[in-house]
């Protein structure tokens, strides 16, 4: 179980560096193209969430990241070693809550960076990556549990 207390790390230090590159190389709202009509970098700071959702709320954000770090942690310590799957869910939950809570604290918003230019898409970065990989994976195993538990029954 440790295991995943390593990739949540290793995840939150790739975002934090990529975040330092991202202030030291790009001034804020420089567009640097990597791929044509597909990706650039975007250096932007957000005090919200996606699209600026609940702007300057900081508070909500901290409390919603604690309770999230909490239960993430409660559910990986208690049953953690049942499924990979599941246990590799909250692993990336946990780094992408921690990697964008860290800028909370340090600067009272978020560094976004990676733009998707195909796609009316918000600014990203590899904490929110995280996140919206571990639940989808969350979900996937949602669903897988509830097809097993069917069929033992």
């Amino acid at each position: 179980m440790f295991i995943y207390y390593i990739l949540a790390a290793i995840i939150v230090a790739v975002d934090q560096f990529t975040k330092f590159l991202t202030v030291q190389n790009i001034d804020l709202y420089e567009i640097v193209e990597v791929i044509p009509n597909i990706l650039s970098w975007m250096y932007i700071q957000n005090d919200g969430a996606a699209w600026s959702i609940l702007e300057g709320q900081m508070w909500f954000f901290y409390i919603i990241t604690i309770v999230v770090v909490g239960v993430v942690v409660y559910y990986l310590q208690k049953f953690g070693k049942q499924s990979r799957l599941f246990s590799t869910a909250l692993a990336l939950i946990l780094a992408g809550s921690l990697g964008n809570f860290i800028d909370r604290i340090r600067f009272e918003y978020v560094i976004d960076m990676v733009r998707l230019e195909f796609i009316n898409f918000p600014i990203f970065n590899v904490a929110d990556m995280s996140l919206s990989i571990g639940v989808v994976l969350m979900i996937i195993f949602v669903f897988m549990d509830e097809r097993n538990e069917k069929k033992k029954h």
